[in-house]
């Protein structure tokens, strides 16, 4: 309970915050906790996290690297952005200072492009590189049987830095290094970063695209969290939330920390709580995340949006009769909706939005 007397909000709508029950990803965390745990190399130590916009690739990816540490390894978290790779080192060097023998700095100071990407590094002792560096640093873990996890999100294809490291981890890896290497990203920035012919391995590393959770897990999850808040909710307070979150981790987030707050004050979240809170979420979630990934769309992906809104049918032959166009035509932009996290394609072939509220503001948008 909070210095005023209310009950603290157990919800975490933040970036990258691991919520108290991560609902929906206990196999793929699971599998990731079994690979860190074994004596064999597992395939899942090197994964790329896709999923779109809010589906908790930032949150399972940190609660993976909580997983290795508590199994002694050491996991560096960085993001795609220049820079990267020296604060790789940096922090690595941070973390398992206890590990490490005294060794003089290593500072990258540029990176150069051309038909294979390099690191140049200031040093005025002797030469050096970033695959350099880290094998030494592997090679002090090593002793003490520490394993390197390095998590890089928002993956950038086109940043040299981030062809840099995947290049050398697969070097790293066939060398028979204790190292893993997570990827979380869009579907097509995690695509390209695939079809680069320098780091092509990356086709062959372990997938985990985040789709929608059950509602049963929802509202396990909702329940849980408010309860070991100090709360309960009535059911059909529940249900309402439930409902709304449309088996997004996000949204489930939203909803959840909006309910709380709308009335202050320790005591069951009942039915006008729960409509209140969803009223907000809603509105929230469609400025941060509807708004924003729509309107990064092309002409061609609105089109294709609009088209699939007035089928009957909602598959991609239909959306292609609908344009007046063949139906390779359509696919190149089922492909791109579908990479960017827009839709979903059942096993039946039916095509659905992936995100809540998208097909209302896509309909709007369509007028």
């Amino acid at each position: 309970m909070s210095e005023s007397g209310y009950l603290e909000n157990p919800f975490t709508p933040t970036f990258g915050e691991v919520p108290p029950y991560l609902a929906g990803r206990s196999l793929a965390l699971n599998e990731l906790a079994r690979a860190f745990s074994g004596t064999r190399r597992h395939p899942s130590l090197t994964t790329a996290i896709t999923g779109a916009r809010g589906s908790g690739k930032t949150a399972l990816m940190a609660a993976a690297a909580d997983e290795a540490e508590q199994r002694g390894w050491v996991a560096v978290r960085t993001a795609a952005l220049p820079g990267m790779l020296e604060d790789i080192l940096i922090s690595a060097r941070r973390k398992c200072s206890h590990l490490l023998l005294p060794e003089r700095p290593a500072r990258i100071s540029g990176i150069e492009l051309g038909q294979l990407v390099g690191v140049e590094w200031e040093n005025p002792e002797q030469f050096t590189n970033w695959r350099h560096e880290t094998t030494l640093l592997l090679d002090q873990l090593e002793q003490s049987d520490t394993g390197l996890l390095i998590t890089v999100d928002e993956v950038q294809p086109t940043l040299p830095e981030m062809i840099h490291l995947a290049a050398v981890y697969q070097l790293l890896v066939t060398e028979r290094r204790k190292i893993a290497l997570l990827l979380a990203g869009l579907p097509h920035n995690i695509l390209a970063l695939e079809k680069d012919k320098r780091v092509s391995f990356m086709r062959r590393a372990q997938k985990q695209r985040l789709g929608r959770i059950s509602d049963y897990e929802v509202r396990q999850a909702m329940i849980q969290t408010i309860e070991e808040g100090g709360r309960t909710a009535t059911p059909e307070a529940i249900d309402l939330m439930v409902a709304a979150t449309d088996g997004f981790p996000f949204m489930m987030q939203l909803v959840g920390f909006r309910t709380w707050d709308a009335q202050r004050a320790t005591g069951t979240i009942d039915l006008p709580q729960a409509q209140e809170g969803i009223e907000l979420a809603r509105a929230e979630f469609l400025d941060s995340i509807v708004k924003t990934t729509y309107h990064s769309l092309s002409n061609g992906d609105r089109a294709y949006l609009a088209a699939l809104l007035e089928t009957e049918e909602p598959t991609n032959s239909a959306v292609a009769k609908q344009l007046g166009k063949t139906n390779s035509y359509a696919l190149q932009y089922k492909n791109r909706l579908m990479s960017q996290g827009v839709l979903d394609e059942e096993s039946n072939g039916h095509l659905r939005f992936s995100l809540p509220l998208m097909r209302e503001y896509a309909e709007q948008q369509s007028r």
